[in-house]
Protein backbone atom coordinates (compact mmCIF):
# COMPACT_ATOMS: atom_id res chain seq x y z
CA UNK A 1 0.00 0.00 0.00
CA UNK A 2 1.50 3.35 -0.99
CA UNK A 3 1.51 6.38 1.28
CA UNK A 4 -0.81 9.21 0.22
CA UNK A 5 1.04 12.05 -1.46
CA UNK A 6 1.55 15.03 0.80
CA UNK A 7 -0.32 18.22 -0.02
CA UNK A 8 2.78 20.19 0.99
CA UNK A 9 5.51 21.06 -1.49
CA UNK A 10 8.87 22.39 -0.24
CA UNK A 11 11.52 24.16 -2.35
CA UNK A 12 14.98 25.35 -1.38
CA UNK A 13 15.77 29.05 -1.66
CA UNK A 14 19.54 29.52 -1.35
CA UNK A 15 21.17 32.89 -0.57
CA UNK A 16 20.96 35.17 -3.59
CA UNK A 17 17.84 33.52 -5.00
CA UNK A 18 15.25 36.17 -5.97
CA UNK A 19 12.56 34.12 -4.19
CA UNK A 20 14.04 35.37 -0.91
CA UNK A 21 11.64 38.32 -1.30
CA UNK A 22 8.76 35.85 -1.16
CA UNK A 23 10.40 34.30 1.92
CA UNK A 24 10.28 37.70 3.67
CA UNK A 25 6.85 38.69 2.35
CA UNK A 26 5.23 35.58 3.83
CA UNK A 27 5.25 36.87 7.41
CA UNK A 28 3.39 40.02 6.33
CA UNK A 29 0.63 37.83 4.89
CA UNK A 30 0.56 35.48 7.88
CA UNK A 31 0.23 38.25 10.46
CA UNK A 32 -2.10 40.52 8.53
CA UNK A 33 -3.94 42.82 11.00
CA UNK A 34 -2.31 41.15 14.02
CA UNK A 35 -2.25 43.71 16.89
CA UNK A 36 0.92 42.35 18.56
CA UNK A 37 3.35 41.29 15.84
CA UNK A 38 6.11 43.83 15.08
CA UNK A 39 8.64 42.81 12.42
CA UNK A 40 12.07 44.24 11.77
CA UNK A 41 12.40 46.47 8.73
CA UNK A 42 12.41 44.66 5.39
CA UNK A 43 15.77 46.35 4.80
CA UNK A 44 17.20 44.52 7.80
CA UNK A 45 16.61 41.30 5.88
CA UNK A 46 16.73 42.26 2.20
CA UNK A 47 19.00 45.30 2.32
CA UNK A 48 18.37 48.79 0.99
CA UNK A 49 20.95 50.88 -0.87
CA UNK A 50 19.19 54.15 -0.13
CA UNK A 51 19.21 53.38 3.60
CA UNK A 52 22.74 52.01 3.37
CA UNK A 53 21.77 48.60 4.78
CA UNK A 54 23.04 45.13 3.90
CA UNK A 55 20.24 42.66 4.51
CA UNK A 56 20.92 39.66 6.73
CA UNK A 57 19.46 37.30 4.11
CA UNK A 58 21.66 38.58 1.29
CA UNK A 59 25.00 36.99 0.38
CA UNK A 60 26.73 40.36 0.87
CA UNK A 61 26.00 40.42 4.61
CA UNK A 62 29.07 39.75 6.81
CA UNK A 63 27.22 36.98 8.64
CA UNK A 64 27.73 34.69 5.67
CA UNK A 65 31.52 34.96 5.85
CA UNK A 66 31.55 32.46 8.74
CA UNK A 67 28.33 30.53 8.14
CA UNK A 68 26.57 28.30 5.62
CA UNK A 69 22.89 29.06 5.26
CA UNK A 70 19.89 28.18 3.17
CA UNK A 71 16.12 28.65 3.23
CA UNK A 72 13.02 26.64 2.37
CA UNK A 73 9.53 27.71 1.30
CA UNK A 74 6.50 25.48 1.67
CA UNK A 75 3.36 25.72 -0.43
CA UNK A 76 0.02 24.03 0.07
CA UNK A 77 -2.71 24.51 -2.45
CA UNK A 78 -2.33 27.77 -4.32
CA UNK A 79 -0.18 29.79 -1.92
CA UNK A 80 2.83 29.93 0.36
CA UNK A 81 2.17 28.09 3.60
CA UNK A 82 5.42 28.34 5.52
CA UNK A 83 9.13 29.03 5.61
CA UNK A 84 12.27 28.03 7.48
CA UNK A 85 16.01 28.68 7.37
CA UNK A 86 18.84 26.42 8.46
CA UNK A 87 22.39 27.50 9.10
CA UNK A 88 25.71 26.34 10.46
CA UNK A 89 27.58 29.10 12.23
CA UNK A 90 31.23 27.99 12.07
CA UNK A 91 32.30 30.65 14.55
CA UNK A 92 29.78 29.36 17.10
CA UNK A 93 30.72 25.71 16.62
CA UNK A 94 34.44 26.49 16.83
CA UNK A 95 33.87 28.52 20.01
CA UNK A 96 31.98 25.70 21.73
CA UNK A 97 33.46 22.65 20.02
CA UNK A 98 29.99 21.61 18.81
CA UNK A 99 28.31 20.49 15.59
CA UNK A 100 25.06 22.41 15.80
CA UNK A 101 22.83 23.58 12.97
CA UNK A 102 20.26 26.28 13.74
CA UNK A 103 16.76 26.45 12.31
CA UNK A 104 15.07 29.82 12.17
CA UNK A 105 12.77 32.30 10.47
CA UNK A 106 10.19 29.61 11.16
CA UNK A 107 6.66 30.61 10.20
CA UNK A 108 3.74 28.47 9.04
CA UNK A 109 0.00 28.31 8.80
CA UNK A 110 -1.86 26.23 11.38
CA UNK A 111 -1.22 22.91 9.64
CA UNK A 112 1.18 20.43 11.24
CA UNK A 113 1.94 18.83 7.89
CA UNK A 114 3.48 22.13 6.76
CA UNK A 115 5.62 22.43 9.89
CA UNK A 116 6.72 18.80 9.56
CA UNK A 117 7.72 19.23 5.91
CA UNK A 118 9.74 22.34 6.71
CA UNK A 119 11.50 20.75 9.68
CA UNK A 120 12.19 17.65 7.58
CA UNK A 121 13.87 19.79 4.94
CA UNK A 122 15.95 21.64 7.52
CA UNK A 123 16.94 18.42 9.27
CA UNK A 124 18.02 16.76 6.03
CA UNK A 125 20.17 19.75 5.09
CA UNK A 126 21.69 19.89 8.58
CA UNK A 127 22.62 16.20 8.54
CA UNK A 128 24.11 16.50 5.06
CA UNK A 129 26.31 19.32 6.38
CA UNK A 130 27.63 17.30 9.31
CA UNK A 131 25.49 18.63 12.16
CA UNK A 132 24.75 16.42 15.16
CA UNK A 133 22.08 18.66 16.73
CA UNK A 134 19.52 21.04 15.25
CA UNK A 135 18.60 23.95 17.54
CA UNK A 136 16.01 26.69 17.22
CA UNK A 137 14.01 28.61 16.42
CA UNK A 138 15.79 31.90 15.97
CA UNK A 139 16.70 33.94 12.97
CA UNK A 140 19.92 32.45 11.66
CA UNK A 141 20.93 31.29 15.13
CA UNK A 142 20.48 31.29 18.88
CA UNK A 143 23.42 33.41 19.95
CA UNK A 144 22.52 35.42 23.06
CA UNK A 145 22.41 38.83 21.36
CA UNK A 146 20.42 37.66 18.31
CA UNK A 147 16.68 38.02 17.75
CA UNK A 148 15.44 34.55 18.62
CA UNK A 149 13.24 31.98 20.35
CA UNK A 150 9.57 30.97 20.27
CA UNK A 151 7.06 32.72 22.50
CA UNK A 152 5.27 30.24 24.78
CA UNK A 153 3.71 32.59 27.35
CA UNK A 154 2.62 36.24 27.36
CA UNK A 155 0.90 36.38 23.98
CA UNK A 156 -1.18 39.42 24.96
CA UNK A 157 1.73 41.60 26.10
CA UNK A 158 3.42 44.47 24.27
CA UNK A 159 6.10 43.40 21.80
CA UNK A 160 9.24 45.37 22.61
CA UNK A 161 12.11 45.86 20.18
CA UNK A 162 13.84 42.59 19.18
CA UNK A 163 11.09 40.50 20.81
CA UNK A 164 9.59 37.75 18.71
CA UNK A 165 5.86 37.04 18.57
CA UNK A 166 4.26 33.91 17.14
CA UNK A 167 1.04 31.90 17.33
CA UNK A 168 0.52 29.49 20.24
CA UNK A 169 0.56 26.46 17.98
CA UNK A 170 4.24 26.86 17.06
CA UNK A 171 5.47 25.31 20.30
CA UNK A 172 3.01 22.43 19.92
CA UNK A 173 4.23 21.72 16.38
CA UNK A 174 7.92 21.90 17.34
CA UNK A 175 7.51 19.55 20.30
CA UNK A 176 5.29 17.18 18.31
CA UNK A 177 8.16 16.90 15.84
CA UNK A 178 10.38 15.53 18.63
CA UNK A 179 12.36 18.59 19.73
CA UNK A 180 13.17 18.89 23.44
CA UNK A 181 13.62 22.02 25.50
CA UNK A 182 17.13 23.47 25.52
CA UNK A 183 16.55 26.80 27.29
CA UNK A 184 13.92 29.35 28.26
CA UNK A 185 14.23 33.13 28.28
CA UNK A 186 12.07 35.45 30.39
CA UNK A 187 11.00 39.07 30.22
CA UNK A 188 10.18 41.21 33.24
CA UNK A 189 8.27 44.49 33.14
CA UNK A 190 8.79 47.30 35.63
CA UNK A 191 6.09 49.93 36.15
CA UNK A 192 8.08 53.17 36.14
CA UNK A 193 5.11 55.20 37.35
CA UNK A 194 5.43 53.56 40.76
CA UNK A 195 8.10 54.46 43.33
CA UNK A 196 11.12 52.18 43.11
CA UNK A 197 11.43 49.63 45.94
CA UNK A 198 12.66 51.34 49.11
CA UNK A 199 15.36 48.73 49.62
CA UNK A 200 16.96 49.59 46.26
CA UNK A 201 17.13 53.28 47.16
CA UNK A 202 18.67 52.51 50.56
CA UNK A 203 21.25 50.19 49.03
CA UNK A 204 22.12 52.70 46.32
CA UNK A 205 22.65 55.42 48.93
CA UNK A 206 24.85 53.12 51.00
CA UNK A 207 27.00 52.37 47.93
CA UNK A 208 27.20 56.05 47.08
CA UNK A 209 28.26 56.89 50.64
CA UNK A 210 31.15 54.42 50.46
CA UNK A 211 32.47 56.43 47.54
CA UNK A 212 34.34 53.61 45.82
CA UNK A 213 32.16 53.58 42.69
CA UNK A 214 31.88 56.43 40.22
CA UNK A 215 29.12 56.58 37.62
CA UNK A 216 28.28 58.60 34.54
CA UNK A 217 25.79 58.58 31.70
CA UNK A 218 26.65 57.85 28.10
CA UNK A 219 28.03 60.90 26.31
CA UNK A 220 26.91 61.51 22.75
CA UNK A 221 30.11 63.43 22.01
CA UNK A 222 31.98 60.15 22.49
CA UNK A 223 29.20 57.84 21.37
CA UNK A 224 31.25 55.29 19.46
CA UNK A 225 33.86 55.11 22.23
CA UNK A 226 31.16 54.60 24.85
CA UNK A 227 29.39 52.00 22.75
CA UNK A 228 32.69 50.13 22.42
CA UNK A 229 32.88 50.18 26.24
CA UNK A 230 29.35 48.73 26.43
CA UNK A 231 30.38 45.88 24.15
CA UNK A 232 33.61 45.26 26.09
CA UNK A 233 31.72 45.01 29.38
CA UNK A 234 29.09 42.81 27.74
CA UNK A 235 31.69 40.44 26.32
CA UNK A 236 33.25 40.06 29.78
CA UNK A 237 30.04 39.91 31.81
CA UNK A 238 28.23 37.39 29.61
CA UNK A 239 31.19 35.18 28.65
CA UNK A 240 30.04 32.24 30.80
CA UNK A 241 26.37 32.41 29.81
CA UNK A 242 24.57 29.86 27.68
CA UNK A 243 24.55 30.82 24.01
CA UNK A 244 27.13 33.60 24.36
CA UNK A 245 29.32 34.53 21.42
CA UNK A 246 31.51 37.67 21.39
CA UNK A 247 29.91 40.56 19.52
CA UNK A 248 31.54 41.25 16.15
CA UNK A 249 32.51 44.69 14.75
CA UNK A 250 29.82 44.58 12.04
CA UNK A 251 27.22 43.89 14.75
CA UNK A 252 28.41 46.96 16.64
CA UNK A 253 28.09 49.03 13.45
CA UNK A 254 24.51 47.80 13.00
CA UNK A 255 23.77 48.64 16.63
CA UNK A 256 25.09 52.17 16.15
CA UNK A 257 22.80 52.74 13.16
CA UNK A 258 19.77 51.32 14.99
CA UNK A 259 20.20 53.16 18.28
CA UNK A 260 21.51 56.61 17.40
CA UNK A 261 18.17 58.04 16.21
CA UNK A 262 16.33 57.08 19.41
CA UNK A 263 18.93 56.96 22.17
CA UNK A 264 18.38 58.80 25.44
CA UNK A 265 21.86 59.13 27.01
CA UNK A 266 20.46 59.27 30.54
CA UNK A 267 19.14 55.73 30.21
CA UNK A 268 22.65 54.32 29.67
CA UNK A 269 24.98 54.52 32.66
CA UNK A 270 28.43 53.16 33.46
CA UNK A 271 30.06 52.32 36.78
CA UNK A 272 33.81 52.64 37.41
CA UNK A 273 36.19 51.62 40.16
CA UNK A 274 39.56 53.39 40.10
CA UNK A 275 38.81 54.46 36.53
CA UNK A 276 38.13 50.91 35.33
CA UNK A 277 34.69 50.34 33.73
CA UNK A 278 33.08 47.52 35.71
CA UNK A 279 29.37 47.69 34.88
CA UNK A 280 26.80 49.04 32.45
CA UNK A 281 23.04 49.36 32.56
CA UNK A 282 21.68 50.32 29.17
CA UNK A 283 18.02 50.95 28.44
CA UNK A 284 16.67 52.41 25.20
CA UNK A 285 13.36 53.99 24.16
CA UNK A 286 11.37 51.29 22.42
CA UNK A 287 11.06 52.04 18.69
CA UNK A 288 8.35 49.40 18.33
CA UNK A 289 5.82 51.96 19.55
CA UNK A 290 6.27 53.67 16.19
CA UNK A 291 7.34 50.72 14.04
CA UNK A 292 4.32 48.54 14.80
CA UNK A 293 2.33 48.07 11.57
CA UNK A 294 -0.75 50.28 11.35
CA UNK A 295 -2.34 48.35 8.47
CA UNK A 296 -3.52 51.55 6.80
CA UNK A 297 -4.40 51.90 3.13
CA UNK A 298 -1.03 53.56 2.41
CA UNK A 299 0.84 50.52 3.70
CA UNK A 300 3.68 49.88 6.10
CA UNK A 301 6.77 50.30 3.97
CA UNK A 302 10.15 50.82 5.63
CA UNK A 303 9.98 54.51 4.71
CA UNK A 304 6.54 54.93 6.27
CA UNK A 305 7.57 53.20 9.47
CA UNK A 306 10.85 55.12 9.75
CA UNK A 307 9.09 58.43 9.13
CA UNK A 308 6.67 57.58 11.93
CA UNK A 309 9.60 56.76 14.21
CA UNK A 310 11.43 60.00 13.45
CA UNK A 311 8.24 61.99 14.04
CA UNK A 312 7.46 60.39 17.41
CA UNK A 313 10.85 59.37 18.80
CA UNK A 314 10.84 62.07 21.49
CA UNK A 315 7.43 60.94 22.74
CA UNK A 316 8.12 57.23 23.28
CA UNK A 317 6.83 56.17 26.70
CA UNK A 318 8.32 52.73 27.20
CA UNK A 319 11.90 51.48 27.30
CA UNK A 320 13.69 48.17 27.01
CA UNK A 321 16.68 47.37 29.20
CA UNK A 322 19.02 45.54 26.84
CA UNK A 323 22.47 45.74 28.43
CA UNK A 324 22.85 44.87 32.10
CA UNK A 325 26.25 43.47 32.92
CA UNK A 326 28.86 43.52 35.66
CA UNK A 327 32.43 42.41 35.01
CA UNK A 328 33.33 39.23 36.94
CA UNK A 329 35.01 40.05 40.21
CA UNK A 330 32.91 43.16 40.79
CA UNK A 331 29.44 41.66 41.21
CA UNK A 332 28.98 42.28 44.92
CA UNK A 333 30.02 45.92 45.07
CA UNK A 334 26.49 47.31 44.67
CA UNK A 335 26.96 48.70 41.15
CA UNK A 336 23.70 47.14 39.99
CA UNK A 337 21.61 48.90 42.64
CA UNK A 338 23.37 52.21 42.08
CA UNK A 339 22.98 52.15 38.30
CA UNK A 340 19.36 51.05 38.45
CA UNK A 341 18.57 53.78 41.00
CA UNK A 342 20.05 56.46 38.74
CA UNK A 343 18.47 55.20 35.52
CA UNK A 344 15.09 54.82 37.26
CA UNK A 345 15.25 58.43 38.47
CA UNK A 346 16.09 59.66 34.97
CA UNK A 347 13.32 57.56 33.41
CA UNK A 348 10.74 58.94 35.83
CA UNK A 349 11.90 62.52 35.24
CA UNK A 350 11.38 62.02 31.49
CA UNK A 351 7.93 60.50 31.88
CA UNK A 352 8.65 56.94 30.75
CA UNK A 353 5.98 54.54 31.98
CA UNK A 354 7.25 50.98 31.50
CA UNK A 355 10.59 49.20 31.30
CA UNK A 356 11.00 45.74 29.78
CA UNK A 357 13.97 43.76 31.13
CA UNK A 358 14.84 40.95 28.72
CA UNK A 359 15.89 38.45 27.49
CA UNK A 360 16.87 36.79 30.78
CA UNK A 361 18.13 33.21 30.78
CA UNK A 362 16.03 31.07 33.10
CA UNK A 363 19.26 29.85 34.77
CA UNK A 364 20.60 33.35 35.45
CA UNK A 365 19.32 33.61 39.02
CA UNK A 366 21.43 36.69 39.79
CA UNK A 367 19.87 38.80 37.03
CA UNK A 368 16.35 37.47 37.63
CA UNK A 369 16.58 38.30 41.35
CA UNK A 370 17.84 41.76 40.41
CA UNK A 371 14.88 42.30 38.05
CA UNK A 372 12.46 41.20 40.78
CA UNK A 373 14.15 43.42 43.39
CA UNK A 374 13.62 46.36 41.05
CA UNK A 375 9.87 45.70 41.15
CA UNK A 376 9.65 43.71 37.94
CA UNK A 377 7.08 41.01 37.27
CA UNK A 378 7.47 38.24 34.73
CA UNK A 379 5.54 39.04 31.56
CA UNK A 380 6.75 36.58 28.90
CA UNK A 381 8.64 33.37 28.30
CA UNK A 382 10.31 32.16 25.11
CA UNK A 383 11.74 28.70 24.41
CA UNK A 384 14.53 27.18 22.35
CA UNK A 385 14.60 23.48 21.48
CA UNK A 386 17.20 20.89 20.44
CA UNK A 387 16.73 17.96 18.11
CA UNK A 388 19.49 15.30 18.15
CA UNK A 389 20.34 14.20 14.62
Amino acid sequence: MTEPESHVHVVEVPPGDPRIKEFVAFHWDLYRLNPYWVPQLNADLLGNRLLGMKGLLTPEHPYHETAETTHFLASAGDGTAGRISVSINRRFNDFYGTKIAFFGFFECIEDYAVAEALLDAARTWAKEHGAEVMRGPGEYGNVTHERQACLIDGFDQDVFVEHTWNPRYYSEFIERYGCTKAMDYHAYVIDLTKPKPERVGMLAQAVRNRGHIETRALEMSRFEEDLAMVIDIYNQAWAENWGFLPVQPYEVDALVEALKPIIDPGLVRFAFIDGKPIAVLGAFPDPNEALQPQWKWYGDSDYTRLARLLATRRHIKRVRLIFFGIVPGYRRHGADALLYHEVHEHAQSKGYTDCDVSLLLEVNDLIIRAAESMGGHRSKTWRIWDLPL
